[in-house]
């Protein structure tokens, strides 16, 4: 590349990392996807800092733990005065847009300071009221006709086209759109007019809305007007494309409803394959066998095989059809001549359970379903090829801006990997995951903390205020199928994870701002 690089980001939501072709599925096509690894580097060790969205999400552009950058679980927003890279590359010339879901701050109608909870107390919260309002991506914001204009820049992003939610019911600037274009919108929206299928699965819904009109359509067809209007600039972009699916609900539109059968998939790793489940393995397998249904559609659960061969199918149409854009935006990117100058990164926020241990959806137990996503990194000036080098969500930021030539800001725990893009260079020799959840869910009360610890031997977690954890030799058993946490024989191991872990929490402290040097 003879100047600044381009960088065009992909993500998906809700994808674990071997739900690709090129990572050895042996059903879904994803062959866009496949062919932009073919040209770059895939690593196959790659991890979120947390298993849930809006942490991890806000991990990805700080660069920080959740603990430190501040939202620490789903319904709490990024502070404003948070930097992220994306403020850096802006700083310094680029052109930064977000076109699709974002989701730093909570997309529903309710006040950020929770106010009402705590109101018998003189002082509720241990900080003062923070005087940002937090309202970009609450729906009331985009009821009007016209679009919506968002206080910018957004994070960094000095062009946002803002979708919220899942599946065929997204909001923000799309759902204005979606109104505009479509007469019949309030009937294609509308459950009752649900396209019949033989589906029985939890949150399987065929939706009426047409392919050209679904949100991940659009937000391909944003892409590629950003890229082409790109073309003629001097000044190089970085564009974030994020697509809510194949978050569940699970309701790929038209032909990709049917496209996959329920009985082109295995459930390869049943509830029985582990050997002593944890309690709350144990609490949702009961909640299951008493029929008992969680009224919070977000949270894990148990299913039986046949619904969890249905999600499948369900799954691969929406990843097919997220494959299907990602071809259109990068031709056009192609057509548009920025090919040879544009790094183009695909990954996800989390991963998805999707029948492992009988599971779906995603939760506190950080089984590599969850925490191990794709990440393709193709560059037209670095090497291709396959990385074991184990690496996390919050090393993406300090990545680009090496890549871009820009030094990160103080108080980045990202590490960059470029060095191992193209070879075979380690890089992590462990790496620090956590998840707190807002409220009680599998079990625990009160809400789940944890926090875990995972290298190429092992994986260690421990959870607030319960004597049980989880000790994993993955070498021994890579698909965590043996909790070791209480047997003798594996102490020391044991011992040893438990001092690693320690340090990573002395380290989860914000080195923001720096002390005054004094005279």
């Amino acid at each position: 590349m003879a100047k600044r690089p381009n960088f065009l980001f992909f993500i998906t939501d809700q994808q674990r990392a071997d739900w690709l072709g090129c990572m050895g599925h042996p059903v879904v096509r994803t062959p866009n996807i496949d062919a932009l690894a073919a040209r770059g580097t895939i690593f196959d060790d790659f991890h979120v800092a947390a298993p849930i969205c809006m942490p991890n999400r806000a991990s990805l552009l700080t660069g920080r733990m959740p603990s430190v950058h501040g939202l620490r679980y789903n319904g709490l927003a990024l502070p404003d005065t948070a930097n992220t890279f994306v403020d850096v590359l802006a700083a310094d010339g680029y052109r930064t847009a977000s076109i699709g879901k974002n989701h730093l701050q909570p997309f529903l109608d309710v006040p950020s300071d929770r106010a009402g909870e705590t109101d018998h107390k003189l002082i509720p919260e241990a900080w003062k009221p923070d005087p940002a309002t937090y309202v970009e991506e609450q729906p009331a914001n985009y009821t009007a006709t016209a679009p919506y204009g968002m206080k910018l820049p957004y994070y960094g992003f000095q062009h946002v086209e803002m979708v919220t939610g899942h599946g065929d019911r997204c909001g923000g600037h799309y759902q204005q759109w979606f109104r505009d274009r479509c007469p019949d919108w309030q009937a294609l929206s509308d459950p009752k007019n649900e396209l019949p299928h033989s589906y029985t699965c939890p949150q399987a819904y065929r939706t009426p809305i047409p392919e050209e009109f679904y949100p991940t359509t659009w937000i391909a067809d944003r892409a590629i007007d950003y890229v082409k209007d790109a073309a003629g600039e001097e000044d190089p972009f970085f564009a974030f494309v994020s697509f809510p699916d194949p978050h569940h609900p699970f309701n790929p539109p038209g032909k990709y409803w049917d496209m996959y059968s329920p009985d082109q998939f295995e459930v390869g790793l049943p509830y029985e394959a582990h050997q002593n489940p944890t309690p709350p393995m144990r609490h949702l397998t009961e909640m299951w066998e008493q029929g008992v249904v969680s009224r919070n559609k977000q949270a894990a659960f148990r299913a039986d095989p046949q619904h969890i061969r249905e999600a499948m199918a369900l799954t691969a149409g929406m990843i097919t059809m997220i494959d299907d854009q990602i071809g259109r935006v990068i031709e056009a990117l192609k057509v548009s001549g920025q090919l040879e100058n544009t790094v183009i990164v695909f990954t996800s926020d989390h991963g998805e359970y999707l029948g492992d241990f009988g599971l779906l959806l995603k939760g506190a137990l950080p089984f590599r379903s969850v925490t191990r996503v794709p990440m393709i990194w193709a560059d037209p000036d670095l090497g291709q090829g396959r990385s074991g080098a184990l690496t996390s969500t919050i090393d993406l930021s300090a990545t680009i801006l090496e890549r871009a030539g820009l030094e990160p800001y103080n108080g980045i725990q990202g590490q960059s990997f470029l060095g191992c893009i193209g070879t075979q260079a380690a890089h992590r020799r462990d790496l620090f995951m956590e998840y707190n959840d807002s409220g009680p869910r599998l079990g625990f009360n009160p809400p789940a903390r944890m926090r875990s610890l995972r290298n190429k031997h092992w994986r260690f977690t421990t959870y607030g205020g319960h004597d049980w954890g989880e000790l994993y030799d993955l070498k021994a058993d890579p698909c965590e199928t043996r909790n070791l946490w209480d047997d003798p024989r594996y102490a020391s191991a044991k011992a040893e994870m438990s001092m690693r872990l320690i340090q990573h929490l002395t380290a989860q402290m914000d080195e923001s701002p720096l002390a005054q040097k004094l005279a």
